[in-house]
């Protein structure tokens, strides 16, 4: 796919702009780089470009290329997707002086200034209308901006929906007050922000319905605003001990979850995660808890777990796998526990990652591409610091000494190299992964190569070879593999190639290096157990 989005394909493009935007396939979530490829696939004409692009990414990473994405908001806010038109009204009013000035000059140069000054006003115009529809939903930033482009008291005029509006929310909202809870909680202390929000809290839960069962039977809806008030009071509930510090004045746990179950029912992840946990009575790595709900209701569980997972939680995924291998649990599943695991595995969850390999490595009879796959998960594993991996990756593919008897032979010589280059490619992979003589000289490197590690596999034409993996540790090996495997890109490795059989390419060895003449009894060595021919 990498290779499809680098040479043009537009397909390419707008899968590996979904990949790096939602994260997964052991791609990091990363906007800016989905920002890079989903604008090359809307270039070439991707629809389903343009508007991930207004729904996802924000004015944060869309303001380093504003002019090549303008295009894109404008036509997805045209569309009718409501974060685009925030992102387009910040990129379009937030212009920094210096661009304001230079369209003011454009008026000194005739008809052409007129002309562009006129498609400046009416693309304000359009910014406007959008900051306005994003102000009356409630959208995060969309106040603060206002009040930048208009008086404070025209700005909280604006920022007040229209109480006849038929999607109005059931809670008049004082826009400017969520602006500065947003600034508290990232700047004051968890029991003061709670202080500061107590009002609003207050005033939000003598009006909503009593839980999210309640608020769904009703058609109940907060704003987005509230729901992450909500979402962010619970976590703070959650994390404040002394509850009389912050002087909350409620019922404290009856609070947190009223304020959890009202944001889990708006879309807030976090808090569904946390509700799916409480309703399960697990903690994120799967651990009982004894405090909690009186009776574990599974069934809610998982559905509050599902929705935290389908966007994009991985903790959620792995809590997911642990109820459905519990035993008290009715409709218990193997199968779809394990689905669950790999999902979390995927998205980079470190312990589902690790069960992922233990899991592939005991079934590895069961299919030979088994402990490929362990070694896979069980590197991803390694690589976040998990000490079991790692422990289980050296047993699985102990570390060569470096070198073998590729080490001890003299230099691959510049007439070597230019003569017989498939021939010094394979004393240098040699080098690299501690392969035996026989696997440097009949191993297929296309077909070993599996990424993160090689499947060093010659029993179809050397009976005494057994498969084991060898992995690439560092970026200096995958380089080399790399290179090397260029070479044989368009080479048959197999025995009716060029290369010849194994007789053949011993005696070529033997030919343009004399030294490893006095070798063969290297070759019975190593630790995979093999043999001279």
């Amino acid at each position: 796919m990498i290779r499809g989005a680098r040479a043009g394909d537009a397909q390419c493009q707008l899968a590996l702009g979904k990949l790096y935007l939602f994260g997964g396939a052991s791609l990091p979530q990363s906007p800016p780089t989905a920002l890079h490829w989903l604008h090359r696939a809307a270039i070439q004409g991707r629809d389903e470009a343009w508007r991930l692009i207004g729904s996802h990414v924000g004015y944060e990473h869309a303001q380093h290329s504003r002019e090549a994405v303008l295009p894109w908001y404008e036509r997805a806010w045209e569309a009718g997707v409501l974060p685009a038109g925030l992102v387009l009204a910040q990129l379009v009013l937030s212009t920094p002086p210096g661009e304001s000035d230079a369209a003011g000059a454009l008026g000194a140069l005739g008809a052409l200034g007129m002309a562009a000054a006129s498609a400046h006003g009416s693309l304000r115009a359009k910014a406007m209308q959008a900051l306005d529809a994003a102000v009356r939903a409630g959208l995060p930033g969309a106040v603060r901006l206002l009040a930048q482009q208009q008086p404070a008291p025209a700005a909280q005029a604006a920022a007040a929906p229209a109480a006849a509006a038929a999607d109005a929310p059931p809670i008049p909202i004082n826009s400017l007050a969520y602006v500065a809870l947003d600034e508290a909680w990232g700047k004051l202390p968890r029991a003061a922000f709670l202080e500061q929000a107590l009002p609003l809290v207050r005033q939000l839960l003598r009006e909503a319905p009593p839980d999210a069962e309640a608020a769904r039977n009703a058609g109940w809806q907060a704003a987005p605003q509230q729901v992450q008030l909500l979402a962010r009071c619970a976590q703070a509930l959650a994390q404040v001990d002394a509850y009389a510090d912050a002087d909350v004045g409620l019922e404290a746990d009856g609070t947190e979850l009223h304020c959890r179950e009202l944001a889990a029912h708006g879309g807030d992840r976090t808090a569904q995660l946390a509700l799916g946990l409480w309703f399960a009575r697990m903690t994120r790595d799967g651990q009982r808890v004894r405090d909690g709900i009186a009776a574990v209701n599974f069934k809610r569980a998982i559905r509050w777990l599902t929705q935290a997972g389908e966007q994009g939680l991985a903790d959620a995924w792995f809590a997911l796998s642990r109820i459905y291998i519990k035993p008290e649990f009715s409709q218990r599943s193997v199968s779809e526990a394990q689905a669950c695991l790999e999902r979390a595995a995927d998205m980079g969850h470190s312990a589902a990652q690790l069960e992922c390999g233990i899991h592939a490595w005991r079934t590895r009879r069961g299919g030979e591409e088994n402990d490929v796959r362990a070694a896979y998960w069980l590197h991803k594993a390694a690589a976040q610091g998990s000490g079991e991996a790692q422990a289980a990756l050296r047993r699985i593919a102990p570390q060569t000494d470096g070198g073998g008897w590729a080490a001890s032979l003299p230099g691959v010589s510049r007439e070597l190299l230019g003569s017989q280059p498939l021939l010094a490619a394979r004393v240098e992979l040699a080098g690299w992964f501690g392969l035996s003589r026989a696997e440097a000289l009949l191993l297929d490197v296309k077909a070993a190569d599996r990424g993160h590690c090689l499947v060093v596999d010659i029993r179809a034409s050397y009976g005494r070879g057994k498969r084991r993996l060898v992995l690439v540790r560092n970026a200096q090996q995958r380089q080399a593999l790399d290179r090397i495997g260029r070479l044989f890109e368009h080479v048959d490795a197999g025995l009716n190639g060029p290369e010849g059989n194994y007789r053949q390419r011993l005696y070529r060895l033997k030919t343009w290096l004399p030294g490893e003449g006095a070798g063969d009894a290297a070759e019975q060595a190593g630790s995979n157990g093999l043999q001279p021919a």
